[in-house]
């Protein structure tokens, strides 16, 4: 699984829901966690942020 599919997972929220609030396509979200593209830094930013993590453990592979 996917580092961004676990840590959503983590928080209970989708697809549609992270997309929300990164103001963003649900399939943006999508792209990035089955490996087909990639965040930009500023979304990472945010990502992490939502997430309540650090961009290093957005950028693991190992979630725990």
């Amino acid at each position: 699984m996917n580092t961004i599919q676990e840590m959503r997972a983590k928080v209970n929220l989708t697809q549609e829901e992270v997309a929300r609030e990164l103001n963003i396509d649900r399939s943006t979200v999508a792209k990035w966690e089955t490996g087909k593209a990639d965040p930009r830094a500023e979304m990472l930013v945010k990502l992490s942020k939502l997430f309540g993590c650090s961009i290093d453990e957005l950028m693991t592979a190992d979630v725990t």
